[in-house]
């Protein structure tokens, strides 16, 4: 693994610098954000024209499926061999129909389950385990003795400039180890 060193990083040696500071990240900050803005609406231009372009090849490539399969509905029995075949295979591809897997789609699961119960009907009932991660935080001494188990915590370094909706948030650990004091 190759590391790679940051330059040693201005600290302000006062208050007054600090403010000077959060001052420069709302500046920088700000520029960010106005890029990011002009990216995002050159991607909505390009997505709307993109859309109105695509959208005259859409409707015609629905109204030749429509076509192809209303004559593949029409000269079904002949195309597909009574039936023994699902595809037609043509010198330009082919089209045919298949069956889709099988699904199951529930209305009301409560009430199935209630059925599923009273017939005894068990087999169809699928019961979750998982472990309780806010029982766990709340006796986090006990939670901390089973193998596997670990309660994590950081510290973070936040910085909002006047200027700024947003928190600027890093994790401590993270601003640590890329950063040497001047």
């Amino acid at each position: 693994m190759v590391r790679v060193k940051k330059d040693v990083i201005p600290v302000p040696h006062n208050l007054q610098e600090a403010a000077k500071f959060l001052a420069k990240i709302g500046e920088e900050q700000r520029k960010v954000d106005a890029i990011a803005l002009d990216l995002n609406n050159d991607v909505d231009k390009l997505k709307t024209s993109a859309m109105a372009k695509v959208k005259l090849p859409q409707e015609k490539v629905s109204d030749l499926i429509s076509g192809l399969f209303a004559f593949a509905e029409a000269h079904r029995k002949e195309l597909t061999n009574d039936g023994k075949i699902k595809t037609v295979k043509v010198p330009t591809g082919s089209f045919g129909w298949r069956m889709t897997p099988k699904s199951v789609s529930l209305r009301n699961v409560k009430s199935i389950l209630e059925e599923l119960k009273s017939l005894k009907l068990k087999r169809f009932i699928r019961i979750k385990e998982e472990v309780d991660k806010e029982a766990m935080l709340k006796e986090s001494d006990m939670a901390e003795t089973i193998k596997g188990v670990s309660i994590g915590q950081h510290e973070e370094f936040l910085a909002k400039p006047n200027e700024l909706e947003l928190e600027i948030v890093t994790n401590t650990k993270k601003l640590k180890k890329s950063t040497k004091v001047k």
